[in-house]
């Protein structure tokens, strides 16, 4: 390794812990201050903000399993095996719009007739899905159609999410698919999340032969999805 590279080394490493040392600084102060406002001085308050308070605390909590769950799945990722095969991605996707359906967004499903089938891991697949769709509903304005068309090529299944939100640059259009990645915008500062969401389902839908991409016109962003057609029935898996 020459001293450029491992400058580089050096500074990727320090990015990524200053990186994960605030995404976790940020819930735990939370988590301490509520429970210490609750612990101190509970008698004080009503029910009513007790409740707020406890609110708060599951949802840091749960923004803390997230990131550690995406931070396992980094670490883990290059030797976690991959079962494909052929698969009806219909249900997964109809029953993954169900896990994120919300008040803040409609979903509306078109799915092309005769759809074939695709060579997948159908634990990963739903993941990708969740997580293109969360992130999707995260990123759009309120009251806003977040749409999924579903058709194919002679040779490919595509998957296409479409959502009235946050237009991506250009020169962001692959960069957001990278470690820590997150854009800046007043949207964006509103919201809460670690910059992998995007990393990791790249690389499912890469080890499953897929391709993914991102493009933004006139208020819409779409996240564009493609598979191979399935052409044999064999199980395959894929450690690498």
């Amino acid at each position: 390794m020459d001293d450029t590279e491992n400058e580089n080394l050096i500074a990727a490493q320090a990015d990524f812990i200053s990186t994960v040392s605030h995404e976790l600084r940020t819930p735990l102060t939370s988590i301490r201050g509520f429970a210490d406002t609750l612990l101190t001085s509970g008698d004080r308050l009503t029910d009513e903000q007790k409740k707020k308070f406890l609110t708060i605390i599951k949802e840091q909590s749960n923004r803390l399993i997230k990131l550690t769950e995406n931070l396992l799945a980094v670490s883990k990722n290059n030797i976690e095996k991959l079962i494909l095969k052929k698969v009806n991605i219909i249900p997964y996707v109809e029953n993954t719009v169900k896990l994120v359906s919300n008040e803040k967004n409609q979903f509306k499903i078109n799915i092309q007739n005769n759809l074939s089938d695709i060579l997948a891991d159908t634990d990963k697949f739903q993941q990708i899905m969740l997580n293109l769709l969360e992130n999707a509903s995260k990123y759009s304005n309120d009251n806003t159609l977040i749409e999924i068309n579903i058709f194919q090529s002679d040779t490919e299944v595509i998957i296409n999410i479409t959502d009235e939100g946050i237009e991506i640059p250009e020169k962001d259009r692959e960069r957001i698919f990278q470690k820590f990645t997150r854009l800046s915008s007043p949207l964006t500062q509103k919201t809460e999340g670690s910059g992998l969401g995007l990393y990791l389902t790249k690389t499912l839908v890469e080890r499953m032969n897929g391709k993914i991409s991102a493009k933004s016109e006139d208020g819409l962003t779409t996240f564009e999805v493609k598979f191979p057609i399935a052409e044999y029935d064999d199980v395959r898996v894929k450690i690498h």
